[in-house]
């Protein structure tokens, strides 16, 4: 049910970029380090856009590892203690 509503909130945001890319349709000056281009608005949102997405997407990437990382060695951490005869044993005290 949450994916559900993340996908239908992410379709509303891009119905939204989308009216506004189509409503600013003029040309605009873009300035880069080594020059300057004419570009329309609608190509300067849609790529602004694109681009803050494609940031978004590649830090969760890391996190994700990062966390998956951490599961596996936590994983290590507890086969270590259940191989070991009696250590559980001795930690949880008998009711």
């Amino acid at each position: 049910m949450k994916f559900q509503w993340i996908f239908l909130l992410g379709i509303l945001f891009a119905i939204i970029v989308s009216i506004f890319a189509v409503i600013n349709v003029d040309s605009v000056t873009v300035n880069y380090l080594f020059g300057t281009a004419e570009w329309p608005l609608i190509l300067v949102i849609l790529g602004s856009v694109l681009m803050g997405g494609f940031i978004v997407f590649s830090i969760n990437i890391v996190k994700i590892y990062t966390l998956r990382r951490k599961i596996k060695q936590q994983e290590n951490i507890i086969d270590d203690f259940e191989s070991r005869p009696g250590v559980l044993s001795r930690m949880n005290p008998p009711s």
